[in-house]
């Protein structure tokens, strides 16, 4: 059979295609006149770098100029910010992930050095073009670049690599509600960018400098996470995602063929935690991804999350662990704010917020004190339920009020709201040696002593509903002779959001997946 041909494109729209015809026409224009400029070798787009050579030259991060490379010349890489004049001079700004600085190139008197040409071809590049700078660095006073001490006088410039016409600009997407405000109150209108449409080109979205800070943020806490536990004795691991069986029980699994088998992806490490402990390893730990098919539409849920998580063996009571959540998580906060200070200070120009308040030793409360608590302010709650958003958002206000602190440790939950691994309360069965830990009113960790005895496990998994052959090999590794234990799993894009005091997690998630997102 022939193949039916495909319909012929429509023509673009008239004025569509007279401008890109006017801008056809000017880009001849320029090429003309740099072919007759005797500087043409100092601008100019570079050929598709293909490792083809190797110079030995030296570029330059801009974060790392100071006013000590006053008068020397330097060679940077960066994108094209933002472009304004022509004529005889054009100023431009430049940026590398957050750092921005002023770049000046200016025609002299007998164009010697710089061309009128030059200064057209740099002022028609399109913003986000990758480009290479030589140039002097000068003293100078730019409030608006955040290397404001400096700017480059341009002896070169060349395109690596030109921008396609943007879905948004950087500025719109970079813009504070605050700034926002401020210019309506003046009755100025500014554009911004919504969420939605950020994430729908979020390649683009992660160049605003508040998101390029937050995730170095982030990477900063998996660091600070893996020092303070190497530090305090644990070993890292790498479990399966694949497995046979749900890890937490219930239905919020994705299910998939494994090989003609039926296999889902892991909603939490748990069950090989648990057995590397039940294999010697004392302490492990894990930074891995985490799957949740759960139809949740929330500011602070996602179907696919980072999971950092920890199990340890124990000697005689869960407080063990609870002594590791309070150093580790002091030495997290404490890092940030002494490390990686600058990055916060850029996520709070566009995202502003307190800084997070939290005692040296973190304060302890049981679920029932918590409770009591919130009966206390008039809310009227089951001291057997689980504490739904609202209800721990109240309860972190009070918390705030009461122990100046927005970090705190809930023990004790009810049992039957805990998974079924969950080593009840001695002295009453309807609780549960559990806890979870809390930043600015939410959730960020849920951990628990564990059940390590294999009939006990059994019997509980059972009345979960979950069929125990599903959990064989976990179940039997326990009847080798098991060490108590506890641990937890910490949400990594729960922690930057609340630490940051974000508005939405899909802000800490590099591309979100929820149930409405799938790509980019």
């Amino acid at each position: 059979r022939r193949r039916a041909r495909a319909p012929p494109l429509p023509p673009p729209p008239p004025q569509l295609a007279a401008a890109a015809a006017q801008a056809q026409e000017a880009a001849d224009r320029l090429a003309a006149a740099r072919e007759a400029d005797p500087l043409k070798g100092r601008y100019g787009d570079l050929p598709l770098i293909q490792s083809s050579e190797k110079t030995g030259r030296v570029w330059r991060r801009l974060d790392t100029l100071t006013d000590a490379d006053v008068g020397t010349t330097v060679l940077v890489r960066a994108r094209v910010h933002a472009v304004r004049g022509g004529g005889r001079s054009s100023f431009m700004v430049l940026r590398q992930r957050s750092t921005t600085v002023q770049l000046l190139v200016a025609a002299d008197e007998a164009e010697a050095n710089v061309s009128r040409t030059m200064v057209k071809y740099a002022s028609t590049l399109p913003k986000e073009t990758v480009v290479d700078v030589e140039g002097e660095v000068v003293a100078a006073t730019v409030a608006s670049c955040t290397l404001a001490s400096l700017e480059l006088h341009a002896a070169t410039i060349r395109a690596v690599s030109r921008a396609a016409p943007l879905p948004f600009d950087i500025v719109d997407a970079g813009r504070s509600d605050a700034d926002v405000a401020a210019a309506a109150a003046k009755g100025e209108a500014l554009v911004t960018v919504s969420q939605d449409t950020r994430l729908d080109a979020r390649v683009v979205d992660l160049r605003v400098p508040a998101s390029q800070a937050i995730f170095r943020v982030q990477s900063a806490v998996c660091q600070l996470f893996r020092e303070a536990l190497l530090g305090m004795g644990f070993v890292e691991i790498h479990s399966p995602c694949l497995i046979a069986g749900a890890s937490e029980g219930g239905a919020s699994v994705f299910t998939l063929d494994y090989c003609g088998r039926p296999a889902c992806l892991a909603q939490s490490p748990q069950l090989y935690k648990q057995m590397a402990l039940a294999a010697d390893f004392d302490r492990v730990f894990e930074i891995t991804p985490v799957f949740r098919a759960e139809k949740s539409f929330t500011h602070r849920h996602l179907t696919e999350f980072t999971g950092l998580d920890f199990e340890m063996a124990i000697h005689e009571h869960y407080d063990e662990a609870l002594d590791v959540i309070d150093a580790l998580f002091v030495s997290i906060f404490d890092g940030l704010n002494e490390r990686w200070g600058k990055e916060l200070e850029v996520v709070r120009a566009q995202y502003p917020a307190p800084p997070l308040r939290y005692l040296r030793t973190t304060l302890r409360l049981t679920h029932a004190e918590g409770i009591a608590m919130l009966r206390a302010a008039g809310h009227d709650i089951d001291e057997m339920s689980d504490l739904n958003t609202e209800a721990e958002r109240v309860l972190g206000r009070l918390v705030a009020v009461a122990h100046g602190t927005d970090f705190f440790i809930l023990t004790r939950y009810p049992a039957a709201v805990r998974p079924f691994y969950t080593m009840p309360c001695p002295d009453d069965p309807s609780r549960s040696n559990s806890y979870d830990v809390f930043i600015r009113g939410e959730e960020i960790i849920s951990g628990a002593q564990r059940v390590h005895d294999a009939d006990m496990l059994t019997a509980a998994a059972t009345a979960a509903g979950i069929l125990p052959d599903s959990l064989a090999d976990y179940i039997q590794s326990f009847r080798y002779g098991a060490f108590p234990h506890a641990g937890a799993g910490v949400g990594l894009e729960r922690v930057v959001m609340l630490f940051l005091g974000l508005d939405n997690i899909r802000k800490a998630s590099l591309f979100p997946r929820d149930p409405k997102r799938l790509t980019p």
